[in-house]
């Protein structure tokens, strides 16, 4: 089952984010789970299996200065290990291309790691319809 993730689901994202390699406590999970239901441009989707949150996506909508039509980016799509392979990762994805289109967005893009263990994440998403199409930059902007 997929659903819009609640607050009390912060502690299993505590846990999935740790898996996509981003170690959080608890609290800082909160915090942040927080932040984001606030947005409103921002979206959270949770997968459950035997009442369990095995998964999550995570995505924001917007605007860009190249294009006139809106667009969404996933920010974050993890699911639990010990489950990976079994289709839903595929259902996340399409569940927020569908709200991302009812919402007005005309494309969806996001940014996977070029790390080795991302290569089968990359393959995934290619698999699931996405191009590979450029190269992310970031910076630090803490002191």
């Amino acid at each position: 089952m997929i659903r819009s993730a609640q607050m009390k689901d912060y502690g299993r994202l505590t846990v999935l984010m740790g898996y996509l390699g981003y170690p959080a406590t608890s609290e800082q999970m909160h915090v942040r789970l927080e932040r984001i239901v606030e947005k409103e441009d921002h979206y959270t989707l949770v997968a459950e299996l035997d009442g369990r949150v095995v998964g999550m996506i995570g995505f924001h909508t917007g605007y860009l200065y190249t294009q006139d039509e809106m667009y969404a980016r996933v920010i974050a799509l993890v699911v639990d290990p010990s489950i990976r392979n079994k289709g839903i990762g595929g259902e996340l994805l399409k569940e927020a291309e569908t709200l991302a289109k009812s919402l007005g967005a005309t494309g969806m893009g996001l940014n996977s790691g070029n790390r080795t263990e991302r290569e089968d994440a990359h393959r995934f998403y290619e698999r699931m319809g996405y191009k590979a199409k450029s190269t992310g930059f970031v910076k630090s902007l803490h002191s």
